[in-house]
């Protein structure tokens, strides 16, 4: 897909600051420092549209991404990050909750994980959640150009598997730094976002 337009339009904490537009929503979900910000800005061609940082739990808002003046990527605020108050992190959990459980126009939740380690506990908890609101997930296993390539196949049946994924879900390995998978994500969002 070819992106010509990707700016950020709000970083919202509750319900009344959403976008009113009605466009789909892909939300992106992950532990902090997976990786979410360049899987953002590899798919749009763009260096920082997305800010990555080195500090991980930086996302403390919802952050709505106009792409193309047809949907919004949805970037959440990441979990597992342990430097974070549990006041803060009460906080984060009611925001995701009421975006989750409450938006009509999220149409698909992409949860990236880290290829190279086993899906934290957060990550298991994460994917619950979603499927407890019967949210569509795609999962995004980064940083695949950091691992053997003949190990691939059996990194990924690792994520299934600990994941304990429904067999409609699909798990991507991408990498922010060759490009890889890039294409496929795009072929998979396209039924998403019509």
């Amino acid at each position: 897909m070819k992106v010509n337009k990707a700016e950020i339009v709000i970083s919202a904490v509750s319900e009344k600051q959403y976008p009113q537009d009605q466009w789909a929503e892909i939300a992106l979900a992950g532990r902090s420092n997976v990786g979410k910000s360049s899987f953002i800005n590899k798919l749009i061609n763009r260096k920082n549209l997305a800010r990555t940082s080195s500090k991980p739990g930086k996302t403390q808002t919802l952050n709505f991404y106009n792409i193309n003046d047809a949907f919004y990527f949805v970037d959440v605020p990441g979990y597992g990050y342990a430097k974070v108050s549990k006041k803060e992190r009460e906080k984060w959990g009611r925001m995701m909750e009421e975006y989750f459980s409450l938006r009509e126009t999220l149409r698909l939740t992409v949860l990236i994980v880290d290829i190279r380690h086993h899906p934290t506990e957060d990550d298991i908890m994460m994917y619950d959640f979603l499927k407890h609101y019967d949210i569509p997930v795609l999962v995004i296993a980064t940083k695949v150009d950091k691992i053997p390539k003949n190990k691939k196949v059996a990194h990924i049946k690792r994520v299934i598997e600990t994941l304990e994924m429904e067999t409609e879900d699909t798990v991507i390995p991408f990498s922010a730094e060759t490009g890889e998978g890039k294409e496929d994500v795009w072929n998979y969002l396209k039924q998403y976002i019509k």
